[in-house]
């Protein structure tokens, strides 16, 4: 038992902070936040929707057809971005617009049942959505060693949605607390930390390379 525990989890995560170092800890803490905004938002969706007076219809139209293409389109904007620009701008770039876009549930919430509203707000929700999850996976891949890719990446993965699923838990008391405005609003507010935590690792990253070349 010890071993397949040692090979399933030590290993990697000893070759993890072997390559890192120091750095490791931020890109946890970067990789366990990293989705906080959207899994906040996504949980009330739903329950949001209806409650402003949309229809089922309405809303399986909107964000089942037209989400999901804006979705794959913003996956593969996001796809080709990284690879141009490098995957950290992106990263940092699909973080923004994920937390900006949870302002415009905010302002959904004050304007009542608007079905263009709702249809444009969808589109820019899930395809900044797609941009933030191309980045991301491009970013978890590279974490990962050639040894333990699998095993890696799904440890990464795990990371990714525990403390946002906690926290998301409590999502329907603070709506009941403070409103759907505020609640968005706050989770807008929650994802800034995560952009400063992207620049605090290309600082850390281009100082090791600058370290390394000299």
């Amino acid at each position: 038992p010890f071993d397949h525990i040692k090979e399933t989890y030590i290993d990697p995560l000893a070759d993890f902070f072997q390559r890192y170092g120091t750095t490791a800890l931020v890109i946890l803490l970067l990789v366990g936040t990293y989705r906080i905004s959207d899994i906040l938002m996504g949980v009330i969706a739903n329950l949001f929707y209806l409650d402003v007076g949309f229809t089922k219809a309405q809303i399986a139209t909107y964000t089942k057809f037209w989400g999901l293409w804006a979705t794959l389109g913003g996956g593969f904007v996001g796809g080709i971005l990284s690879v141009r620009y490098g995957v950290l701008r992106i990263l940092f770039a699909g973080a923004f617009l994920a937390a900006a876009t949870n302002l415009l549930f905010a302002y959904v919430a004050g304007k009542g049942p608007d079905e263009m509203l709702l249809l444009m707000v969808i589109i820019a929700d899930n395809g900044s959505a797609g941009i933030a999850a191309a980045a991301f996976v491009a970013y978890l891949s590279s974490l990962t060693s050639v040894s333990f890719t699998a095993i890696q990446y799904a440890i990464f993965s795990s990371i990714m949605t525990l403390f946002p699923k906690i926290l998301a838990g409590y999502s329907g008391s603070m709506v009941d607390s403070v409103g759907y405005p505020k609640f968005f609003i706050g989770t807008a507010i929650i994802g800034i930390p995560v952009l400063f935590l992207i620049l605090w690792i290309h600082r850390l990253q281009t100082n090791a390379t600058n370290k390394y070349d000299s």
